[in-house]
């Protein structure tokens, strides 16, 4: 063999390596990170309830914008508001992008408010979006008891109201709306589960409560339709959402009823916190790569059609998601002055309701 030839075969021998290990990193290289891969949600409540069903309507779109279309595995882990997934979420879970939380309102609340069981740093996760930001809420009177206007309301020594136990979301909402109305001497019959306060109300064992809007039009429509009971102020959550129903277009706002930027401020960390809704996150320390992936297929999930109808299908409320960006905007912009944190939990716990 000639002493050209010679060098062919031998940098044909190098060559052919070279590219065979080309090919197979470019292939690579196109496969997607997701394909043959499962994704574990880990979901912060329990099978079957509203917070689970919101979940369910973004599953099978978010599978979709996916690259590569990994299955996606629910966990369940309820607890604690929340919180208990949460600890999992930035204690316990390996940053590799295949592990995603569906966290409850709960967790940002238990940061903001310095519950003792939280342990995680809200501003550490990662943000993919977040969703189930309407929630409404309106305070009422049976009609009977003779409430048919906010002075009789203020002026009365015995309005006995029904919100579920402490602990509860419904609990400190009542009793925001109490202190902003400047009620007086009201007491709290605790106890019952929502459902149950609503026969104690039609029983006459109590006078008012606290009802979320969507809960009032269709599972107590009746009280509207039978004109059972005065409305006295909504807390709309987000702020300025239109209501659908003529009867409670013109209804005061809680904030009208504010008389300083303190109850400015504390309206507006009860909205916050609430508005934040249900987020999905990562645990810290999660790669670029993935974190840039499922952030951009939550977003399209969330403008997709399909997620719009299951989600409204599913909860029958409006779908507001929110995106990563507009998420993280969104906390920053909370409200988290120690004196109004005190506030908020004189406001939240079972002591007497603290002078405005």
């Amino acid at each position: 063999m000639g002493k050209f030839k010679l060098q062919i075969v031998v940098f044909t021998i190098f060559l052919l390596p070279a590219q065979w290990f080309a090919m197979v990193s470019m292939a690579l290289a196109q496969t997607p990170l997701y394909e043959g891969k499962n994704i574990l949600l880990v979901s912060g409540t329990d099978a079957g309830g509203a917070g689970d069903l919101r979940t369910r309507a973004v599953i099978p779109v978010l599978k979709k914008h996916i690259p590569g279309h990994p299955n996606i595995v629910v966990q369940y882990m309820p607890g604690a508001g929340g919180r208990k997934a949460a600890n999992h979420m930035y204690k316990s879970v390996r940053p590799d992008g295949l592990t995603i939380g569906a966290m409850l309102t709960g967790m940002v609340q238990g940061t903001i408010f310095g519950e003792t069981d939280v342990l995680y740093e809200l501003d550490k996760f990662i943000y993919l979006g977040s969703h189930a930001r309407y929630a409404p809420y309106a305070f009422l009177t049976r009609k009977a008891a003779g409430f048919n206007t906010r002075e009789k309301l203020t002026a009365s020594r015995s309005v006995r109201i029904g919100p579920p136990p402490v602990g509860h979301s419904l609990y400190p909402m009542a009793r925001l709306f109490t202190y902003m109305l400047d009620m007086k001497e009201t007491r709290f019959v605790t106890g019952y589960t929502p459902r149950e306060i609503d026969f104690a109300l039609e029983r006459n064992e109590i006078d008012a409560r606290v009802s979320i809007l969507d809960s009032l039009l269709t599972r107590n429509a009746h009280w509207l339709d039978k004109d059972m009971i005065n409305i006295h102020a909504t807390i709309d959550i987000p702020k300025g959402v239109d209501h659908a129903d003529a009867r409670l277009a013109n209804l005061p706002e809680i904030e009208s009823f504010a008389r300083s930027n303190q109850d400015r401020r504390l309206i507006h960390l009860f909205r916050g916190a609430r508005d934040t809704g249900q987020p999905f996150v990562l645990p810290p320390g999660t790669p670029a790569e993935p974190v840039k992936i499922l952030r951009e297929a939550m977003r399209k999930a969330f403008a997709d059609p399909e997620y719009v109808k299951a989600y409204e299908k599913l909860t029958s409320e409006p779908a507001m998601p929110l995106t990563s960006e507009n998420f993280e905007k969104q906390l920053r912009e909370l409200p988290r002055e120690a004196e109004l944190i005190d506030l908020f939990k004189k406001l939240s716990g079972p002591g007497p309701l603290p002078k405005r």
